[in-house]
């Protein structure tokens, strides 16, 4: 069998760029060593004076989340393609003989970032980057949460008893290593949804077990500026209280759906300065009046343009949460979010940029 030569190489990774090789853009429009102090900060290596083998540039790793966000992969499948994939080793800068990170190191350097908090260092660091070039919050914001599955629990009716009461399960405690695999955090919900083949249309209720994502894009780039995890239970309203809304946008319109619709959050905007366009509910028992179903129709037209967000997450990227604990779900979220904003910030760039 023939051993690929450099040319050989070389002419396959062309022929990567001529079939449109996504992280090759990302390697073009995004300046990742921007991200090389918040990373150096939260891992807070040894200065190496004692030895032993030096870690792997932060950077590099940071890399690795990106394709594994962008991919849905696992530690071990993630390992597994870097090895084989040209792409993704022109992305991180290897040569086919250098050390790859094996799946515990890729673990254990998402788990530092992830009990250092520093997921929210590193959005706020990104969207810096997109403000500089020009994508300021704009033209108002748009709110909506979405729900997450987690691997659903199978406890027993006495285990869900003290999951609600807030106690850990005796069983649990003598079992630690059982506690490790149990999720305290994510709850059941139930999820509505219209049954279309049935005549008229009704809401069926599905039992959903995992989180919530919180997100609020502006109108214009429809970036995510603004995000918050919670468990699958938690209600959206109470969310837009909770630093959710967007300062900074030169619009102080707020699109979001009846969910958001309240009393309290209405005196809450108003006190704020922003301006309500949240959809109106339904008198109970009643109709809905005609002009605040036209109201409600024309606000959709905007408000529709957040659920692309989440498509984008759940289709492109098979969003999925596969680690224990809210702590873990909200860097996988994060992760997800600032991987949506730079697929978003390469389509802007390519179509004409902030002008």
């Amino acid at each position: 069998m023939k051993q690929p030569g450099f040319f050989d190489v070389e002419e396959l990774l062309a022929r990567l760029s001529g079939l449109g090789d996504q992280l090759e853009a990302f390697s073009r429009t995004v300046n990742f060593e921007v991200f090389r102090h918040d990373l150096e900060k939260a891992l807070a290596y040894a200065d190496g004076s004692k030895g032993g083998r030096p870690p792997f540039d932060p950077v590099l790793m940071f890399k690795i989340l990106v394709i594994q966000t962008l991919n849905n992969l696992s530690d071990e499948r993630t390992e597994y393609l870097i090895n084989d994939r040209l792409s993704f080793m022109r992305f991180l800068g290897l040569g086919l003989s250098d050390r790859v990170p094996d799946a515990k190191t890729i673990w254990l350097f998402r788990e530092r970032l992830t009990q250092a908090g520093a997921i929210d260092v590193l959005f706020n660091r990104f969207d810096m980057i997109l403000r500089n070039a020009g994508y300021l919050p704009m033209s108002g914001q748009i709110l909506d949460a979405t729900l997450v599955a987690a691997p659903k629990q199978r406890n027993t009716n006495a285990e869900k008893m003290d999951l609600r009461e807030g106690r850990i399960s005796q069983d649990w405690q003598d079992k630690p290593s059982k506690l490790s695999h149990k999720d305290r955090h994510a709850h059941w919900t139930l999820k509505f949804t219209k049954a279309k083949r049935q005549e008229p249309a009704t809401d069926l209720a599905i039992p959903f077990f995992g989180y919530k994502s919180h997100i609020s894009i502006d109108r214009k780039f429809r970036l995510i500026r603004k995000w918050k995890t919670t468990d699958a239970a938690a209600s959206d309203g109470a969310r837009l209280r909770e630093g959710l809304l967007d300062k900074t946008n030169t619009a102080s319109t707020v699109w979001a759906d009846t969910a958001y619709r309240s009393k309290a959050n209405e005196a809450f905007m108003e006190k704020q300065g922003f301006v309500s366009r949240v959809h109106r509910k339904k008198p109970h028992l009643k109709l809905m009046p005609r002009h605040i179903q036209r109201s409600n129709a024309g606000k959709s037209v905007i408000r529709s343009r957040v659920e692309h967000v989440f498509a984008d997450q759940k289709s492109q990227m098979r969003l999925f949460i596969r680690t224990i604990g809210i702590t873990r779900a909200t860097m996988r979220i994060g992760l997800a979010n600032i991987v949506y904003n730079m697929r978003r910030f390469l389509f802007l760039e390519r179509v004409g940029g902030a002008a």
